[in-house]
């Protein structure tokens, strides 16, 4: 691998002495040390392996479209030469090649392409481990349920790639658009939102421990479901005993999916359905554990409130 290797022993291809006995030699051989020690770094990521760079990789594979949308927000997607057939933003994905499906790194195709970094997390079969057992460095991050856990990965990805200052800047602007967006809806009347992300007859919702959670409080609404804990399955009558105002939907793959929540058993006399408060959500946007969660937020808010943002 031209510009990194990964050990259990940080910078140890620089502690090794010279053993010359000419002083000024040495004395150069330690600047030289020094030098390298100031140029390279190493990162651990979400597995505990370490990864150390001489230099910042000049060349990315991302496996996972949040981690893309996450490496181009840090003004690194000039060097992106690979991503999954799930990636979709930002435009310029359309024209950097396919190397993974989902659970199917091609391998073969990344020993020819010898990219400096592969970025992904593990899904259920090791993959990540399978590219590491090739030779290839495959650099895990955890898949992000809440907020802190986005930011986390943010930094770790930023620190892999030598622009920290830039993931911490990343934050810092996304904190402060969360902010922006609380105190526009600070004040309003809170309205309940059910939030679906599973259409029937296996509905699903989210519950406290996930970002989308986080996002809906910060656009001033009442999550009805916010007794429930991460990404969970419920029934059509425990929506239709919480009566909703509004109903958000990701559901995308289905025909009509709005259509299909108003024809339900039961489900007009619910709030939402019976005044016309059933809105589709970008699921890209709203789904995906990346920078993007701040405009997935201010959809939320607008679409609740929009004289607030008048």
């Amino acid at each position: 691998m031209k510009k990194v290797m990964y050990s259990s022993v940080a910078f140890s291809f620089m502690l090794a002495a010279c053993g010359d006995s000419s002083e000024e030699q040495n004395e150069q051989e330690q600047n030289q040390d020094q030098d390298q020690e100031q140029t390279g770094y190493t990162v651990e990521d979400a597995r505990g392996m370490e990864f150390t760079f001489e230099e910042p990789p000049e060349t990315i594979v991302s496996i996972l479209p949040s981690n893309t949308e996450i490496i181009f927000a840090l003004g690194q997607g000039d060097k992106v030469i690979g991503v999954s057939d799930t990636d979709v933003y930002p435009e310029a994905v359309e024209e950097i090649e396919v190397v993974a499906e989902y659970e199917n790194p091609y391998a073969e195709r990344m020993l020819e392409l010898d990219p400096d970094i592969i970025i992904g997390y593990e899904y259920g079969n090791n993959e990540m481990e399978q590219l590491n057992d090739l030779g290839l460095p495959a650099f895990a991050i955890d898949s992000a349920a809440t907020m802190d856990d986005i930011f986390e990965d943010i930094q770790l990805i930023a620190d892999a790639l030598g622009v920290p200052e830039e993931g911490e800047q990343l934050i810092n602007d996304m904190n402060a658009e969360f902010d922006e967006i609380a105190e526009a809806v600070e004040g309003v009347e809170n309205r309940s939102v059910y939030f679906e992300i599973s259409p029937s007859p296996e509905i699903w919702t989210l519950g406290t421990g996930t970002f989308q959670h986080e996002m809906i409080e910060i656009a001033g609404l009442q999550n009805v479901f916010d007794d429930v804990q991460g990404w969970t399955s419920i029934s059509e009558e425990q929506v239709i005993e919480r009566n909703p105002e509004l109903i958000y939907t990701t559901v995308h793959y289905t025909e009509d999916p709005l259509e299909e929540i108003r024809q339900r058993d039961g489900w007009n006399t619910i709030d939402a359905v019976e005044n016309d408060n059933v809105e589709q959500m970008p699921p890209d946007i709203m789904d995906r554990p990346g920078p993007r969660i701040t405009e997935a937020t201010r959809i939320l808010a607008e679409t609740a409130y929009p004289e607030a943002f008048e």
